[in-house]
């Protein structure tokens, strides 16, 4: 299809443009979770609502066998900014020359739409396949994150429930769908640093002691130190200060105090434990007079190569030709916190650009190609036969560079 031509009778267009419609401002859902309900229900799926303080969840299972295969993701959005700077309003879905344009165009609810539909369509292709198949949607992924997706998977683990297979819909694609999907994330590690001095008049800097002056060499120690050389799946630990605040506002006072915030992307290569470690002896070799605190914002993880990797890795390429790159670049997900009860999970979705800016937007054509990826991926690990049906091997995968 050229982009010039929309497909309004597209089910997942429609369905895209719906939940655009809702105004769901991060923790609000818009009435989305409802829309989805009411498609869900009359598959046959169980529905229990877990939302908690102000945030809505869901949670929808279709059948009781192993294995389980969940979709993942999240119906809320960042705010629009603006609304002068956008072409369409950010809640009015809008196709033109071939882009659905709308907040939540690209994160993410065109890949919940393609999850639904695919489904659907599965459903009545193989009414009697194997296993069980469930939702885990949440209002809290681009605000706190912390009533969302957690919530549902603490439930699940008190309820010991686990599963089997996941795929999340954040937007990993780069150039084209399907060029790039996401195999786990870094973890996130951050530290508030503060440094205290001595405040004096600046003309007698032998009155007190400038925490700024101090500190800047460790500064720059601290951003020339190699924390680990990452490993096969991560890029190397990286280190970086997000802000420094110090002074009074005028020019010829000595601060009395300096802080630093700061953030660890961290591979796999390194824990948390041993970072907060090698920084704080770098601080107490220069002898300063310190007060750190550290908050960690999630653990690495990792889908290594195996049966989900194999099945989204030739469902791509009988959808597009293209072999996906696995990739664990980026920020963090709500997969930090599925895989503390998920062996195998991938991050599928659309092109990546843009997200979260003014005149967000997807592909029209995107849109039933993602869905047949989605549904290409159901019938491989959960169509008669499974796993056992599927032409890609871990071996196609340990012997072809470009997967990796």
């Amino acid at each position: 299809m050229r982009r010039g031509l929309p497909m309004p009778s597209d089910p997942t267009l429609n369905l895209a443009q719906a939940l655009i419609a809702c105004p769901s401002v991060t923790p609000a859902d818009g009435g989305a979770l409802a829309l989805i309900e009411s498609r869900l229900a009359p598959l046959g799926f169980v529905l229990e609502r877990m939302d908690r303080k102000g945030v809505k969840n869901l949670w929808a299972r279709r059948g009781t066998k192993s294995p389980l295969f969940c979709f993942a993701g999240h119906v809320d959005v960042v705010p629009p900014g603006p609304l002068e700077a956008w072409t369409s309003l950010p809640f009015t879905p809008t196709v033109r020359d071939g882009f659905l344009y709308g907040r939540g165009a690209a994160d993410m609810k065109s890949s919940v739409a393609a999850m639904i539909v695919a489904v659907e369509n599965f459903i009545a292709e193989h009414p009697e396949h194997s296993g069980s198949l469930a939702f885990l949607l949440t209002s809290d992924e681009e605000g706190e994150a912390t009533n969302g997706t957690t919530a549902v998977v603490e439930t699940l683990q008190a309820r010991h429930e686990t599963l089997d297979y996941c795929m999340v819909g954040e937007p990993t694609s780069v150039a084209a769908v399907g060029d790039m999907v996401k195999n786990g994330r870094r973890g996130s590690l951050s530290g508030r640093l503060k440094v205290a001095g001595v405040q004096c008049h600046i003309a007698y800097p032998e009155q007190g002691r400038n925490p700024i002056h101090q500190i800047a060499p460790v500064l720059a120690e601290l951003a020339a130190t190699q924390w680990d050389a990452g490993n096969e799946y991560f890029q190397p630990t990286t280190w970086q200060v997000s802000n420094i605040h110090a002074g009074t506002g005028a020019n010829n006072v000595v601060p009395a105090s300096v802080e630093i915030l700061f953030n660890f992307r961290f591979a796999s290569a390194s824990t948390p434990e041993d970072l907060q470690q090698r920084l704080t002896a770098i601080l107490d070799q220069h002898a300063l007079d310190y007060e750190l605190k550290w908050t960690l914002g999630a653990r690495p993880f990792l889908t290594p190569r195996g049966a989900l990797a194999d099945a989204v890795r030739a469902a791509i390429h009988a959808e597009t030709g293209r072999t996906p790159e696995l990739s664990t670049t980026g920020g963090t997900s709500d997969g930090r916190f599925i895989a503390a009860i998920c062996p195998q999970m991938l991050e599928v979705g659309p092109v990546n650009a843009t997200s979260h800016k003014i005149d967000e937007r997807i592909a029209v054509d995107a849109l039933p190609t993602l869905t047949r990826i989605y549904q290409r991926v159901l019938g491989r690990v959960l169509g008669k036969g499974g796993a056992d049906r599927q032409a890609c091997r871990y071996s196609d995968f340990h012997n072809d560079p470009s997967a990796r």
